[in-house]
């Protein structure tokens, strides 16, 4: 049963990101009967994840400090500062920050459900971190790896 939540600024659960930032959700399936995740990630300098798709979820983006590059489908394209950005389940997507500061991000899935990954790839060792880590936590919740990261 989904019932109201209102998340104050620097506030929520804090884990480390996939690419290496940390990760703090805002409402997980748990708190919105499953009907929604939302997490601020911060994406360091050079970092994101390899192009991937989602079986079951729709994703989005809003970003909220800093740019990133998105290839979405055979598309690149540039998301600034206030940009949103929107991707259906099954898309293969994927994004990069080129910049040299941090991007911070406000994430979107729509089911919920992919918190597990998120959770499973943030007790990964750093020494293990890397293209396996996103096939072993994602594919159990239907995330599927179709190709490597943006260069």
């Amino acid at each position: 049963m989904a019932h109201h939540v209102n998340v104050g600024s620097g506030e929520g659960r804090t884990i480390a990101g996939p690419v290496g930032g940390p990760l703090t959700f805002k409402v997980t399936g748990a708190e919105t009967g499953g009907s929604l995740t939302a997490f601020e990630n911060v994406i360091p300098p050079g970092q994101g994840p390899p192009l991937h798709t989602h079986d079951a979820e729709d994703e989005a983006w809003y970003v909220i400090d800093g740019a990133l590059r998105f290839r979405i489908g055979d598309e690149e394209s540039e998301a600034e500062q206030g940009s949103f950005v929107f991707v259906p389940r099954g898309t293969p997507h994927a994004f990069r920050n080129d910049s040299g500061q941090e991007v911070r991000i406000l994430v979107l899935f729509t089911p919920s459900g992919m918190e597990a990954f998120f959770e499973g790839f943030a007790e990964v060792p750093k020494s293990e971190l890397g293209p396996e880590a996103f096939v072993k936590h994602g594919e159990p919740v239907g995330m599927k790896i179709v190709g490597p990261p943006l260069g």
